[in-house]
């Protein structure tokens, strides 16, 4: 995109209007605005600053429909500091690309003449973003194509695309960190259908981060991200990166389309990518079958999963029986001495640290432990017995999972 041509649209008619002009995307991200004249509200500073605008504002904007509207209009709301301003739609062959916005001050109210110019200067606005969505849309296709290369099971091909990527400078030779993190929308079982949401979702997030720290490859029920920088991406700027895609995406009951994600391990060379990739679609499924896992499962914290999740759904069925966990079952109809045995197994067998979890007496744990010994006829001080309940435990939460993604 031009943005040069775009900052001199905005200053020409900030000029000939004498008051500050801004322009934003469709997310309410500012991309060109013009010298103050004095009647800038907190909000347009916030903007400027930040370049971007508070989540639960962007929320209220939305929601008075200016996404909708192809004529300009008013746009006021004292409790978030939302001085009344003129908003107009910036949009091209009908499709909308950004909003103009110009702040109405008592001292210098907007004019039927400054709509008319706002209005024109939106449409060669729109003629800019439009040539601009066309350049990015060329070359996000283009670098999506390679991505998938990247992570195929093609060998060759993988070679060839990070050859491409590092021809045309999108990563640096040097090693670096490089991580997958997977998208999906669980409750859809054809990933050939469901809603452009995920995308545009998906796209705007990454729209957010530096053209080379996140490019993604998205589809209408699943995609992936490729996040790579100087340094591993942080905990919170992952779990960030996941809430604004879920953000923007519609429903967050059981009843409809939830979102939810895996993220692979770090690999250092792009050549390995394909590692990150396919634990990264593992942990997205443990995301979707064990909810504690949910919404974003991690490759390095699922544990035994991570060998249970490399078996298909019909093997694990097949050895979900276990029969010393059958008869504890059966006599533990409120599963209290079940969640005991997971939680003491989960913990390497640590009475303290498991009782404390469960917030009961350690006397009180250890009675439990009696009594699931007498039950299930297993010996808790066995590692043998140990590792077969514990490989039962998770199998089972996954046939359940398995169950409940099948309806």
């Amino acid at each position: 995109m031009d943005f040069d041509t775009l900052q001199a649209v905005v200053d020409d008619l900030a000029q000939r209007l004498q008051r500050s002009v801004a322009v934003d995307d469709t997310s309410i991200r500012l991309l060109a605005s013009s010298r103050h004249f004095g009647e800038e509200d907190e909000l347009r500073s916030h903007s400027i600053l930040n370049r971007e605008v508070a989540d639960d504002v962007v929320t209220l904007i939305r929601a008075m429909g200016i996404a909708d509207w192809v004529e300009p209009g008013w746009v006021e709301d004292a409790d978030v500091g939302l001085t009344r301003r003129l908003c107009v739609p910036v949009r091209c062959h009908g499709l909308l690309l950004g909003y103009l916005w110009l702040i109405d001050w008592p001292q210098h109210p907007i004019s039927g003449d400054d709509v008319t110019r706002a209005v024109s200067a939106a449409a060669h606005a729109g003629a800019l973003l439009y040539r601009g969505r066309l350049t990015s849309e060329r070359l996000r296709n283009r670098h999506e194509s390679v991505l998938r290369e990247l992570v195929s099971s093609d060998e060759a091909a993988r070679a060839q695309a990070v050859e491409d990527l590092r021809a045309e400078q999108v990563f640096p030779e040097q090693p670096r960190p490089y991580q997958v993190l997977a998208v999906r929308t669980s409750t859809l079982a054809d990933v050939t259908t469901g809603d452009p949401e995920l995308q545009i979702a998906v796209q705007e997030a990454v729209g957010r981060t530096p053209s080379e720290s996140a490019m993604a490859v998205a589809g209408p029920a699943r995609a992936w991200i490729l996040l790579a920088g100087s340094e591993p991406w942080s905990r919170h700027r992952i779990d960030t990166l996941g809430q604004q895609i879920r953000s923007r995406m519609p429903g967050t009951d059981l009843s409809g389309p939830h979102t939810t994600f895996g993220l692979g391990g770090v690999v250092t060379e792009l050549e390995d990518l394909h590692v990150s990739y396919r634990q990264a679609l593992m942990a997205a499924r443990a995301s979707d079958l064990v909810p504690t896992f949910a919404p974003l499962a991690r490759w390095n914290e699922l544990g035994p999963y991570q060998l249970l999740l490399r078996m298909n759904s019909s093997d694990i069925a097949a050895v979900a029986s276990v029969p010393a966990l059958m008869t504890l079952e059966a006599a533990d109809p409120h599963g209290l001495l079940m969640e005991t045995l997971e939680c003491f197994l989960d913990h390497a067998g640590d009475v303290r640290a498991s009782a404390a979890v469960m917030c009961v007496h350690r006397a009180t744990f250890y009675q439990r432990l009696k009594r699931i010994e007498e039950l299930s006829g297993c010996d808790l001080g066995s590692g043998s017995d140990r590792l077969m309940l514990h490989l039962g435990l998770k199998i089972r939460t996954l046939t359940a999972g398995y169950r409940k993604t099948r309806g």
